[in-house]
């Protein structure tokens, strides 16, 4: 199958908004057979059980159909599929409204490819490496989270981390600890894609973890012993807790940390748990990605880490940061796990210096 109709595919299933999706030519369009395909692989619910929320639906294939009928050079040779039509106009004639559409879960499905992989054939686009969640878009909850869907941040880091063999490594068979998991993106992808030992999964708010768990068992990682999903709150002791008890269990390796960094408020607490997880584990490596949208927000982080071991105890070695060079690519230019590049994104690698005896 033509990769401009994968590549379309794709960014559908993340409900990329529709006035930046990458539209197959008018040449492809006007093809009955293409038509076809599209109705199969994009709004056929028999063979795609997770499909994007109704009115999502009916902004895409308005537009296409739009664009369908332009393509059309001669009315009686080509014309528009009528599973395309009746579609639409079953679509229509059950929209629920805004009110309930935004309070509505929605499945959002990533594409997870490694590197500069791609799928160019219909086969290979049912064995692409997905992640499908449940998430409410439009939702905060009333403790402030923003954990009920996936942020940009998170889809930064997990490019990061399926960009080259060498990423791939830095979780592959480690036992890794995500803080402030959200709906579980980067957790989902370590088990399921990257070939982690095991994640510990973690965010503060208690409905968020049960959508995380949804989200496990959604992308069959329920039932598994690769998984643990639990609350952890910033900022209280971790020794004599779960947590120290799952670090026995599973030596952490690495930590993870997807826009964790954007309330100044929560930034002392996260740090101060980052401490004493490096108590636990002094070779643990902790890497941390955010969208800067507030440069004075990051910077507030970095000074935080800084100055930890003045804070808590001069004993405590200082936080060593480096900064992770990895670029967004232009949307135009992306493949898969489709985010806008509008802010600058930071990767920090943070650990802290063996300690002499």
């Amino acid at each position: 199958m033509d990769p401009q109709l994968v590549l379309f595919r794709r960014q559908y299933l993340q409900l990329f908004e529709p006035d930046f999706l990458a539209w197959p030519p008018a040449q492809l369009l006007r093809n009955a057979d293409v038509q076809g395909w599209l109705f199969n692989n994009l709004f056929n619910h028999e063979k795609n059980p997770h499909l994007p929320p109704q009115r999502y639906q009916v902004r895409v294939l308005k537009l296409l159909v739009a664009k369908i009928e332009k393509a059309i050079e001669d009315p009686e040779e080509d014309e528009i599929s009528d599973d395309l039509m009746t579609h639409l106009s079953a679509l229509m004639t059950e929209l629920p409204s805004e009110l309930t559409a935004v309070q509505q879960r929605a499945y959002v499905s990533f594409t997870c490819l490694p590197g500069n992989a791609s799928a160019n054939n219909e086969d290979e686009v049912t064995e692409e490496p997905t992640i499908t969640l449940l998430e409410r878009r439009h939702l905060i909850s009333g403790s402030r989270t923003t954990g009920f869907r996936t942020w940009e941040a998170s889809l930064h880091l997990g490019a990061y981390l399926l960009s080259t063999p060498a990423t791939q490594d830095l979780v592959r068979n480690k036992s890794v600890l995500e803080l402030g998991a959200g709906t579980g993106f980067l957790s989902i992808l370590c088990a399921k894609h990257l070939g982690a030992r095991h994640i510990t999964t973690t965010d503060g708010d208690e409905g968020v973890v049960e959508g995380l768990k949804e989200n496990m068992f959604l992308n069959g990682l329920g039932e598994s012993d690769q998984v643990t999903a639990s609350i952890l709150r910033w900022g209280w002791a971790l020794k004599g807790t779960w947590v120290a008890d799952d670090c026995d269990e599973w030596p952490y390796d690495v930590v993870i940390g997807a826009d964790i960094t954007y309330d100044k408020v929560a930034i002392t607490a996260l740090v101060g748990t980052l401490g004493e997880l490096f108590e636990l584990r002094p070779k643990l490596q902790v890497v941390v990605a955010g969208a800067v949208r507030n440069a004075d927000t990051f910077e507030a982080f970095r000074q935080e880490c800084g100055m930890y071991a003045d804070h808590y105890s001069p004993a405590r070695a200082q936080f060593n940061l480096d900064d992770i060079q990895f670029e967004a690519k232009p949307v135009r230019e992306q493949k898969a796990l489709f985010y806008a590049a509008a802010v600058p994104f930071r990767i920090v690698l943070i650990t802290v210096p063996t300690r002499q005896e």
